[in-house]
């Protein structure tokens, strides 16, 4: 346990934990919208606000939370709007915040690409103070937004319709959502990297999937899978000097296989449970007749 003594580790930990939580949890809403890659794109996206963080000598991390919940609702204007060219609009939000940001970097004075790398890909050595403030802020409104809400949230990403006629506020809802997606992209990319928070947004969601059923189930065992791979990578890199975000994301889906392997007897269990209760409610039947 030396790594504790070591204070960029204690930030490090308290980061990871924090992406644990908030990953999964906005995670569990996209998978249900069937909007996995939005994280991914909301990345992209973000790679601009890093980029003018450097250009502008502010925290990389707000500037970037900016950039990227503008672009998130953006992508929500043009899903909800329906169009044929919306896919065409999407992939030119995504490539172009992508392309800014390497562009913008190289702007910055001393600036250039190598400097992208940290937020690309994720890395415990460069989590500062002021990060870790942010993250905390950050990961309260995810959690606030995506516990709190979760029956609203739910009912929106379940059926639309059904939750407009209930009376729900779905336009500001759907929006909601984008806008916590964004942040949890911000709060991961200091551990996870821009482009691969997508994966924490989805794998320990599909993980959960396979062993749990009902919706807060699934959102409770994601948010402990996200947790534990998170640091459980973060330690590891310590000791392996890799970077964060491929480790936390390979045991990911390291979980994600075994959830898999587990969830085939725990089906052939709960199916025998259902055969049993059938056979004694028909036997039950039988004698009131």
């Amino acid at each position: 346990m030396e790594f504790l003594d070591f204070a960029f580790m204690q930030r490090a930990l308290l980061a990871a934990v924090l992406v644990g939580i908030t990953a999964p949890a906005i995670g569990t809403y996209l998978v249900q919208r069937r909007q996995a890659v939005m994280g991914d794109g909301i990345g992209h996206v973000a790679m601009t606000g890093v980029a003018l963080g450097f250009l502008l000598n502010a925290s990389p991390v707000w500037i970037a939370t900016l950039v990227a919940v503008v672009g998130a609702v953006g992508m929500e204007l043009i899903r909800s709007r329906g169009r044929t060219s919306g896919d065409i609009a999407l992939a030119m939000l995504f490539y172009g915040g992508l392309a800014g940001g390497v562009m913008i970097i190289n702007l910055a004075p001393g600036g250039s690409t190598a400097n992208l790398t940290s937020y690309l890909f994720g890395s415990i050595t460069t989590v500062s103070p002021e990060d870790v403030t942010a993250v905390v802020v950050l990961a309260a409104f995810v959690v606030a937004v995506t516990v709190g809400l979760r029956r609203q949230l739910f009912a929106v990403c379940q059926d639309e319709e059904f939750a407009r006629v209930t009376g729900l506020p779905v336009r500001f809802l759907n929006l909601l959502i984008a806008v916590t997606a964004a942040v949890t992209v911000t709060v991961a990319m200091r551990i996870v990297g821009l482009l691969l928070v997508s994966a924490m947004m989805v794998i320990p969601v599909a993980a959960a999937q396979r062993v749990t059923r009902g919706f807060t189930a699934t959102l409770a065992v994601a948010m402990g899978i996200g947790v534990l791979v998170s640091l459980s990578g973060t330690i590891a890199t310590y000791y392996i000097d890799a970077p964060s975000g491929g480790t936390i994301v390979l045991l990911a889906i390291g979980v994600f296989m075994v959830m898999t392997a587990l969830s085939a007897p725990l089906a052939r269990r709960r199916a025998s449970a259902a055969r049993a209760a059938e056979e004694v409610c028909t036997r039950d039947d039988v004698k009131v007749q």
